[in-house]
Formats: C-alpha cells, sequence, structure tokens
C-alpha cells in the first residue's frame, strides 16, 4: 500500500489517464477460502470522498462515490456458488474505522471455523501442475481447482467411495466411519491408489 508521502495525491477530476490513484484508499485486505479456491477481497473506503470499492479477486464487484455516511455496509457475492458477503463499516473513534467481513451471515473466524467442519481440501501436484480439491461433506459435491467435477458414487465393504478424474489420472474420495460419534466420518483423497494428505486451512 502507497504512502501520501512518496505517490502524488490527484483530485478526482485531474486524475492521469492511467490510474495512479486506484489502491491509494485500500483500507483491508482478506484471502477467503470456498469450495471453488481462495478468493481475495479487497476493500477501498475514501473517507474524504465517501467513495466505497469492493474488489474480489482484482475484479471490481462494488463502486460507490460520494457516500455521505462513511459507516454501513456493502454486500456483494463471491465465488461460483455465488457466496453472500458483506464488509461492515464502524466507527471506532474520531476518524478512525473498523471493517470486518460477514460470509453468508458469519464473522470470517466462525465461517472459517465451520467450514472446516464442513470440508475437505486436499492440495496435490500432478504432471507439473497443482490441484486444489474440496470435498463439501453437506453435498458430497467436489471441486478441482474451482470447477465443479463429474463424480459417480459407489458402495463398498467399509463405506462409500466417489469417484472422479483429474488430468487422466483415477481418483476417488473414501468415506469411512471412525467408530467413534465425535470423530464421524473420516474422509480420504486417493489418487492413483495413493493417500493424499489433507490440508487444514
Amino acid at each position: 500500500m502507497a504512502s501520501g508521502d512518496d505517490s502524488p495525491i490527484f483530485e478526482d477530476d485531474e486524475s492521469p489517464p492511467y490510474s495512479l490513484e486506484k489502491m491509494t484508499d485500500l483500507v483491508a485486505v482478506w484471502d477467503v477460502a470456498l469450495s471453488d479456491g481462495v478468493h481475495k477481497i479487497e476493500f477501498e473506503h475514501g473517507t474524504t470522498s465517501g467513495k466505497r470499492v469492493v474488489y474480489v479477486d482484482g475484479k471490481e464487484e462494488v463502486r460507490r462515490e460520494w457516500m455521505f455516511k462513511l459507516v454501513g455496509k456493502e454486500t456483494f457475492c463471491v465465488g461460483a456458488a455465488k457466496t453472500k458477503a458483506t464488509i461492515n463499516i464502524d466507527a471506532v473513534s474520531g476518524f478512525a474505522y473498523e471493517y470486518t467481513l460477514e460470509i453468508n451471515g458469519k464473522s470470517l473466524k466462525k465461517y472459517m471455523e465451520n467450514r472446516s467442519k464442513t470440508t475437505n481440501t486436499w492440495v496435490l501436484h500432478l504432471d507439473g501442475e497443482d490441484f486444489r480439491v474440496v470435498l463439501g461433506k453437506d453435498t458430497m459435491d467436489v471441486w478441482c481447482n474451482g470447477k465443479k467435477m463429474e463424480t459417480a458414487g459407489e458402495f463398498v465393504d467399509d463405506g462409500t467411495e466417489t469417484h472422479f478424474s483429474i488430468a487422466n489420472h483415477d481418483c476417488y474420495i473414501k468415506a469411512v466411519s471412525s467408530g467413534k460419534r465425535k470423530e464421524g466420518i473420516i474422509h480420504t483423497l486417493i489418487v492413483d491408489n495413493r493417500e493424499i494428505s489433507e490440508i487444514l486451512e
């Protein structure tokens, strides 16, 4: 983020054709892990101009100029599933503001804690490429690098297997009961008969 003394500040009507002033009002950045990948949310808040701009993965989603009320909320959607996100703008004291992000009505922290209970995530390297596989335990949807995969479910002796393929590699997620009520079902990703370790987000 540029500081005021080393980058020129332009009035709106004198802005150069290229946007040098873009992001000078950047006040908050969040990385949000959803089933279709990790999304970067950036928020600009011009407390003198009343400007509010929300970027999701570098793309402008919301722009409001000349907002007289400097506090409030901005709501927008993130990712392939159009997950609802809200930035809350609250005055802390004087001209200081606090920015909090909510995903599906929960604080980001609560959402991520809940998400770790409802999803499994694996990252693997195949044929020189990185793949991020996410299982939504509530829907049994499988996502790979942001795309929902075609899957085929199959019952086996000790549980179920959800089959799909990544770059001509046979993959399946095996679901077996842990035998313990607190742990519930254990999901394991198998690629080419090799178990992939899960990452915790």
